[in-house]
């Protein structure tokens, strides 16, 4: 039977809900993906400090890869993480870009002007500050890393102060993350593509405009998408250009309005109603494919940004970022590594360089008559949010790997981490003074 208590349908319920129900109820908590990142990195640490150091980071050295003739692809599985699985993290990055930019907050330009120019001395002036202190030192070539802010922790820090955070403070916030994920994406491609094989990268583009052509003569097979996106991925790994930038072009690429409208969608439940109600769905034939036409059709009145964020969000929550974790911040260190040079710079740029730019920007910004601050948040406030946006956890370790090796790259992490902590605890006790709180209701005496 199905439950209509409180205007909702609950289906049959199954022994395997018991443990599936609060999992998922897990799932959907604002502040979950954050929890299970931290979790992820506190046990990378745990073991990268500890007598099983040497095992454990020895683990994501270990070479998997296939051979086909004379081909063969041979990787590290870290390699096959940052550069494969992070390609999912990096395509739901363009699809909320692709949001954002057509129907989200980014779409108006006085909606979209306070985030942007907050991204942009976001970006700037951590980067100013890196280099300043690494100017002619090898590791100069790291000036991207304090640049980017981790969506994830950003989120789960929210979701701790719940209500009391405004809802323009929240809008501004994420939009400030996806610009500066844009941002951070740009140099990724442009400041850390150290060789180019053009046959490649052609290869890779002709495998782009394969996809503009598949959507635009109407193919609708998710396995057609997969397939060519796993060819464009192939060629930008191998052309030199980093692999993860197809994935934000595949996203960017995906369509933002639905394939069926909803009054066509409406029609079919009427048919579907008609089936059931005049007791016709027995003798119906093929019923199995009628069911795989309907899932369709109520999947094709979603627009594919939409339905592909949903499907793959809890993925690159609960599975990719975590994993990414494991074999990134794993950071074998001593008090000592504390007063490396590379990790002041890093925790420069991000406990300094992203408050100071992003306040500064936007204060810029507004009395150019560019912008205008939220409703609600004053500029303490959005300071305390220009600290949470100094968590540069996951973009700041992609970059590092990128740009840094060595006992070098072990200074950024550490300065990462460090400042990433720093700016978490600073922001958040900021806005926790700041907001006002909200009052528990009073129950009204009978």
């Amino acid at each position: 039977m199905l439950d209509r208590s409180a205007g909702q349908m609950r289906l049959p319920e199954a022994p395997i809900h018991r443990i599936t129900a609060p999992l998922e109820r897990f799932m959907h908590v604002e502040a979950a993906s954050g929890i299970v990142l931290l979790a992820a990195t506190i046990v990378a640490l745990a073991f990268a400090n500890s007598p099983l150091s040497d095992w454990y980071l020895g683990i994501w050295e270990t070479e998997v890869g296939f051979r086909v003739g004379s081909f063969q692809m041979v990787h590290s599985l870290k390699h096959w993480i940052n550069d494969g699985l992070m390609g999912v993290f990096f395509f739901v990055i363009g699809l909320e870009v692709k949001r954002e930019l057509v129907i989200g907050e980014l779409r108006e330009p006085r909606r979209a002007a306070l985030p942007i120019f907050g991204a942009i001395g976001g970006m700037v002036v951590p980067a100013g500050i890196y280099l300043a202190l690494q100017a002619g030192e090898p590791a100069a070539r790291g000036w991207g890393i304090p640049m980017a802010t981790d969506i994830a922790f950003v989120v789960g820090c929210m979701a701790v102060l719940g209500s009391r955070v405004p809802h323009g403070l929240r809008v501004t916030l994420l939009s400030l993350a996806i610009a500066d994920d844009i941002g951070a994406i740009l140099v990724i491609a442009i400041g850390y593509t150290e060789s180019l094989n053009l046959t490649a990268l052609v290869l890779g583009l002709l495998g782009l405009v394969a996809v503009l052509l598949l959507s635009h003569v109407g193919v609708r097979s998710l396995l057609a998408y997969i397939v060519a996106g796993a060819f464009v991925w192939f060629a930008f790994h191998e052309s030199g250009v980093h692999a993860t930038i197809a994935g934000v072009a595949l996203g960017l690429l995906t369509p933002t309005s639905a394939y069926i409208s909803e009054g066509l969608f409406a029609e079919v439940l009427n048919r579907v109603s008609e089936i059931f109600h005049g007791g016709d769905w027995a003798s119906e034939k093929d019923r199995g494919a009628k069911v795989l036409r309907f899932r369709q059709v109520a999947r094709e009145m979603v627009p594919p940004v939409e339905y592909l964020e949903t499907v793959l969000h809890p993925w690159v929550g609960f599975l990719v970022i975590p994993v990414f974790a494991l074999a990134n911040a794993g950071v074998p260190f001593q008090l000592s590594d504390l007063a490396d040079p590379v990790a002041h710079a890093v925790a420069a740029g991000l406990v300094i360089g992203k408050p100071l730019g992003i306040v500064v920007f936007s204060f810029i910004a507004v009395r150019a008559g560019l912008a205008r601050l939220p409703e609600g948040v004053g500029w303490a406030v959005l300071g305390g949010a220009g600290f949470l946006a100094g968590i540069g956890f996951t973009m700041a370790l992609f970059i590092a790997g990128l740009a840094l090796e060595g006992e070098i790259l072990n200074g950024a992490k550490v300065g990462v981490l460090g400042a990433s902590a720093v700016t978490a605890v600073v922001g958040m006790s900021m806005l926790n003074h700041l907001l006002p709180r909200r009052e528990p209701a009073v129950r009204a005496q009978e």
